[in-house]
């Protein structure tokens, strides 16, 4: 079987859930005589990461111009065409926004695979139109897709209720059991000691509630710094905001890193805090507790979905139980041990098999 995959950045160490889901799951499909062939945004591709093959993927290189409103789009219209004229029948796009292609892809004879990773018409970045526009392609998939992958319930029940659609198959974001890095010379560099810190994860975007975590951290027991692990994909009045404030009280900015940086910064830390207003299903959050960190988290639909006792959750945007919460894991002496669960509900291989499963119904 031969699939092109289309609706993420690209990978390797490209920042981005879509992009982390990619990574993990496409060399476990190599591995299943699948041949993979992943289509990257020409405007994320570096010197660094400027190659051709990743773990048996192979990588083509697409235009996209980086701007947010207009990149996914063009670039799947173009990752469509290169699969009609390659030779490919069959494509796994990925996420709402590159979906709006879907009809397109269809009518090109292609049969189509598509992941939804959550409403992104609620992330409070977009405007009217941008969200119109996601809306359209989350109804394109729901309409037109061969098969729909969903990785949270809740997604599952948007399909179900706005578009009658209830044969999507439900797989979730994966996780790899993580052993504490033994090594600490990058958190010492960033002046950080061991578990006497608190971290957060994602893309400086409003939904992913930055400004409350701000807001909190004069709650918070001094004795910990903050440190934010991320950046923006586009430079916004937003993010440069964030950052301004995040150096005003003294957290700690690594920028974007993957890998040892992230290995250590997870390892040593304290508590992992998640205060965002929307999410897909968090593979943020699953590292996390792939590490058995503590966690605070917003209750929110794609959170309350991994089962966390409910001391770990706070009301989404209230500031004064986040510090309180923050507070009380601190100076709880409990352990954590959330292995079995990530190993029963969120197993990269099992889910590169549920996956396969579906790239097999496209072929009957």
């Amino acid at each position: 079987m031969k699939i092109l995959i289309t609706g993420t950045r690209g990978i390797p160490d490209i920042l981005g859930g879509v992009e982390t889901h990619c990574e993990s799951l496409y060399p476990r499909i190599v591995k299943k005589n699948v041949e993979v062939t992943l289509a990257r945004r020409s405007a994320y591709v570096t010197s660094e990461n400027k190659i051709s093959d990743y773990k048996g993927i192979q990588l083509v290189d697409l235009h996209s111009p980086k701007k947010k409103s207009l990149e996914a789009i063009i670039h799947t219209f173009l990752a469509i065409w290169f699969a009609k004229r390659n030779g490919f029948q069959y494509v796994h796009i990925h996420a709402i926004g590159p979906s709006l292609v879907i009809p397109f892809a269809r009518f090109l004879g292609l049969k189509v695979v598509m992941t939804h990773h959550g409403p992104d018409y609620d992330r409070q970045k977009w405007g009217k139109l941008a969200k119109a526009f996601l809306k359209t392609g989350e109804w394109c998939a729901a309409r037109f897709a061969n098969e729909v992958i969903v990785i949270s319930t809740t997604i599952n029940n948007i399909l179900k209720e706005k578009y009658n659609r209830h044969n999507a198959h439900l797989i979730h974001n994966g996780v790899v059991i993580s052993t504490p890095a033994k090594n600490s010379d990058y958190i010492e560099l960033l002046g950080l000691e061991n578990k006497k810190y608190l971290v957060a994860v994602g893309r400086f975007v409003p939904e992913k509630g930055w400004h409350d975590l701000l807001e909190a951290k004069d709650k918070i027991n001094p004795d910990y710094l903050l440190v934010f692990v991320g950046d923006a994909d586009h430079p916004s009045p937003y993010s440069e905001e964030i950052k301004q404030k995040a150096k005003e009280k003294g957290v700690i900015l690594t920028g974007f890193i993957k890998g040892e940086k992230l290995h250590q910064v997870f390892s040593h830390a304290a508590l992992f805090v998640m205060p965002s207003y929307h999410e897909g299903l968090p593979i943020a959050l699953l590292e996390a507790l792939s590490y058995n960190l503590k966690v605070v988290v917003s209750n929110i639909p794609a959170n309350k979905e991994v089962k966390l006792e409910e001391q770990s959750f706070f009301q989404v945007g209230n500031v004064d139980e986040l510090g309180k919460k923050i507070n009380r894991e601190l100076a709880s002496e409990k352990s954590t041990n959330y292995h079995a669960l990530l190993q029963q509900y969120y197993n990269w291989d099992q889910i590169a098999d549920q996956t396969l499963d579906v790239y097999k119904m496209l072929m009957k």
